[in-house]
């Protein structure tokens, strides 16, 4: 009676470091890949030629000036609460509760634009937007991130809470702001006299924020890569026992960490109301605090390659919703597409990080020996 233990059928292992060429060549593949998949469900499903539906895509998001500016615009704002999620995430400190904290940053600015708008000049109503903004969404992100401190609570299920109670908050504010009564809506604030409105650089009604979040993304790669605080933010992340030994605070830096993540998501609320939308409502983020999440992961937490994953998956947003438009489909046709590129290009990370092995037969593995 044979009493060997079999290997797995089927194992996993880690690989070693692949040059640069060897990803980016496995990721080429994988939306070479992902682009003949999506061509074959289009056919399949829609009878259209994949072809026109992949340069309506494209036309949807560069198909005009204006479309190039919104596409901008989103990547933007998208960039920047992936930058203020990437801190934590390389502390795997998880916090999901980015979309609360641009709710209330942007309470926050609104509040001052209705309480103050009328009452102090207008640079001085602007920096105190940026302030509360800011503050807010500190505050809001440093709850979660104290308990988790102190106590040793669970931060996804604390942070994914803290978003329906902001979404709450700011539901009760456009309750009793609400213009006209009875609308539900505040509509556009300070509308005839532009008070807290963010100044309009020439014709470009977005590139304030676009050079803004440009000049922070530039901080946050250097702020991760060479300062002190990055590199006590990547020790605990490591290993909290370890930054212990090494005499790092780890209580102290959670807090500080998420006082950061906090303040740079409630930056985005100032920026989505003062600059761009210049109202409130509960969907305001548009998703984008989770949707960052897949950006900062992509990128594997470095801002420079959240540049790249952000305007991939606006563009892909955009192109969808073009897709839905033309051919007369409606948006979920446009997210199948969209599902199918994002699954080969994760995929592929897989591929680059680990080796799948079979086991061997046992004849192979005698005729090896004899060999």
């Amino acid at each position: 009676m044979d009493n060997r233990k079999k290997s797995p059928l089927i194992y996993i292992t880690k690989k070693g470091l692949l040059p640069k060429r060897v990803e980016w060549g496995i990721r080429i593949v994988a939306i070479i890949a992902a682009m003949l998949v999506s061509a074959l469900v289009t056919t399949l499903l829609t009878g259209d030629n994949p072809v026109s539906v992949y340069a309506t895509m494209i036309k949807g998001a560069f198909g005009s000036n204006r479309k190039v500016w919104i596409l901008l615009q989103e990547t933007a704002m998208l960039l920047c609460v992936a930058l203020a999620l990437t801190p934590a995430f390389r502390m795997k400190f998880w916090n999901l509760g980015g979309e609360g904290q641009v709710l209330m940053g942007g309470l926050a600015a609104a509040s001052c634009m209705i309480l103050f708008g009328e009452r102090v000049p207008n640079s001085v109503l602007i920096l105190l937007m940026i302030v509360t903004s800011i503050a807010a969404g500190a505050i809001w992100a440093a709850i979660p991130a104290f308990c988790k401190a102190k106590w040793g609570t669970n931060e996804t299920l604390f942070t994914l809470m803290m978003n329906y109670v902001a979404t709450q908050i700011v539901a009760f504010y456009v309750i009793i702001w609400e213009v006209p009564k009875g609308s539900g809506k505040i509509g556009i604030i300070n509308q005839n006299s532009m008070a807290g409105w963010f100044p309009q650089i020439g014709d470009a009604k977005y590139l304030l924020n676009i050079i803004l979040v440009a000049i922070l993304t530039v901080i946050m790669q250097i702020y991760m890569k060479y300062s002190k605080h990055g590199y006590e933010i990547s020790v605990v992340g490591g290993s909290e026992a370890t930054a212990r030994y090494i005499g790092i605070n780890v209580g102290r830096t959670i807090i500080r960490t998420l006082l950061l993540s906090g303040a740079i998501c409630g930056f985005c609320g100032l920026l989505l109301v003062g600059s761009t939308n210049h109202t409130i409502t509960t969907t305001i983020a548009g998703g984008r605090g989770f949707t960052a999440v897949l950006v900062a992961w992509l990128a594997k937490f470095s801002p420079a390659g959240m540049v790249l994953s952000s305007l991939l998956l606006v563009f892909m947003s955009r192109g969808a919703a073009e897709i839905a438009t033309v051919f007369g489909l409606n948006q979920s046709f446009g997210d199948i597409l969209t599902g199918i590129i994002l699954f080969f290009i994760i995929g592929s990370e897989f591929f680059i990080n680990y080796r799948i092995h079979f086991r061997k037969s046992e004849k192979s593995a005698d005729a090896g020996k004899e060999a």
